[in-house]
């Protein structure tokens, strides 16, 4: 199985934006060391509590310092842009790491309404476009408009020896038939959605039958060396949710405020709820877990984001999971 990563670059309350992404670098160089096959850095606007708004510009920083690993974005979110620059940029990307960059794209905003405005204008009608802009984006990657198109003869520079992987982020049956549509590979944020997630998956293999594509899960997890230490550590990025569900917006706050939060304590029936999304405890019951997620949905790689609020428990948990897949063994260096 492979194992992925994608990172939010969330803020530690007492922690600064440079530190969190200081420690999104540290935890990319050491992910490459350990064998695992992807990372991924999200876009976010306006969020206090996160602090990578430009996965281009990290995904170059983390590229240059990195050597095997595949780098991407998780997601671009594609409304906020036009197709050409997008394609541009992957392909300057592309050009200065063949073979390592993945083009994750979305839909969703991930910014307040006003700060969707101001990057989009007319957000709501980018959204609308949503289909198109695909199109659009995969004519100049693929260098491929009709004969007649306005765009025929512009090409997005530098073209690379080898274009970038492009991917889908969705959490819901739209997103999948899309994806499947424009013969995209796809991801199911199962962390972050209500959906069934096998019927998600299973929609998008019966819509690109006979095509190889690949699929993949996105899943929350936090391991540590015991499940008392995971549950404990978990609790920070709960409340977090917490706050950030009621509006919110601040940094991840420490264990030890959450425990003791008011807040936290009031709501565990939801607490409960959110963790049944998540998978929280020791090695053996994260792998374990893992193992029934992908047997179950019938996919072979799964991308994994663990927000803590001490980034060294973070570290941590990516490693004990390498420990415990026995990584690396699974990427063919030469192959890529």
């Amino acid at each position: 199985m492979k194992l992925s990563i994608l990172d939010q670059s969330p803020i530690a309350k007492g922690k600064t934006a440079k530190e969190a992404l200081e420690a999104s670098l540290q935890l990319a160089k050491t992910a490459d060391e350990l064998g695992y096959y992807r990372y991924w850095i999200a876009e976010h606007h306006d969020l206090p509590g996160l602090a990578s708004s430009s996965p281009e510009i990290m995904m170059s920083y983390i590229a240059s310092q990195t050597s095997t690993i595949r780098i991407g974005s998780g997601a671009l979110l594609l409304p906020n842009y036009k197709p050409f620059k997008v394609a541009e940029n992957f392909h300057l990307l592309s050009t200065l790491f063949p073979g390592r960059i993945d083009l994750g794209i979305g839909r969703a905003p991930g910014a307040s309404a006003e700060a969707s405005i101001a990057l989009a204008g007319n957000y709501l009608q980018a959204v609308k476009e949503w289909p198109q802009s695909i199109d659009t984006l995969l004519a100049f990657l693929n260098d491929h408009h009709p004969e007649d198109h306005l765009f025929r003869k512009v090409k997005a520079s530098p073209i690379p020896p080898i274009k970038p992987e492009v991917w889908m982020l969705g959490t819901s049956h739209k997103s999948a038939s899309l994806a499947a549509e424009k013969g995209l590979h796809y991801c199911f944020g199962q962390f972050m959605s209500e959906a069934n997630g096998k019927e998600v998956i299973d929609l998008f293999k019966e819509k690109r039958k006979n095509v190889q594509q690949n699929m993949m899960l996105t899943v929350s997890v936090i391991c540590a060396e015991t499940d008392e230490k995971a549950e404990e550590i978990a609790t920070s990025v709960l409340l977090w949710h917490l706050q950030s569900d009621d509006g919110e917006k601040q940094e991840v706050p420490s264990v030890e405020e959450a425990i003791k939060h008011s807040y936290f304590i009031a709501k565990q029936e939801k607490v409960a709820k959110m963790k049944e999304r998540m998978i929280i405890g020791n090695p053996e019951k994260v792998k374990r877990d893992l193992l029934s997620l992908t047997d179950q949905y019938g996919i072979d790689e799964v991308m994994i984001v663990t927000i803590t609020h001490d980034y060294d428990d973070r570290l941590k948990s990516y490693k004990l999971l390498a420990d415990m897949f026995n990584k690396p063994v699974f990427r063919d260096i030469k192959g890529m």
